[in-house]
């Protein structure tokens, strides 16, 4: 497994809307193996491929909770409820955190890395990744919608 590099904003790839998956291959169980090294290595809570210069629709979240790793291929928010605003940081914007206003509640649709599809239901910061990730494979990074931003901690 290796460690990737993450692109930081400004890079293209970042604004791109990405392909969805057609194969899942050793290729595509690679990258999500070095993905999640990348995430662990690197402090975070998320990546999607898009960060590490792939632009697929990708993704993986270990929010440190009872869900452990979650990959999801191709994944579809199919419900969202509520409203919760908290503050957010990204790998790709390092140093910046900023209040962004999310669903409090959703349900994603996605092929785990067999291509089984899953459905999943998410609260409080799983729910938050999930959506801050799915921006990413929009081409959305969370300071295109924080109402506001600022430097250094989170706090």
């Amino acid at each position: 497994m290796a460690i990737l590099e993450i692109k930081k904003a400004g890079a293209p790839v970042l604004k791109e809307v990405c392909a969805p998956v057609e194969k899942i291959d050793k290729d595509l169980r690679k990258l999500l193996d070095d993905m999640a090294v990348t995430m662990y290595e690197s402090d975070g809570v998320g990546l999607a491929a898009p960060q590490v210069g792939r632009p697929i629709r990708v993704v993986v979240i270990d929010c440190q909770d009872d869900h452990g790793l979650i990959e999801l291929i191709n994944p579809v928010i199919t419900f969202r409820e509520g409203t919760a605003t908290d503050t957010e940081g990204c790998l790709s914007v390092p140093g910046i955190y900023g209040e962004v206003e999310r669903a409090a509640k959703v349900k994603v649709e996605f092929l785990n890395r067999r291509g089984k599809k899953q459905h999943l239901t998410a609260t409080g910061l799983l729910a938050r990744c999930i959506q801050h990730e799915l921006d990413h494979l929009e081409g959305q990074l969370f300071i295109d919608i924080a109402k506001s931003l600022h430097r250094g901690n989170q706090a």
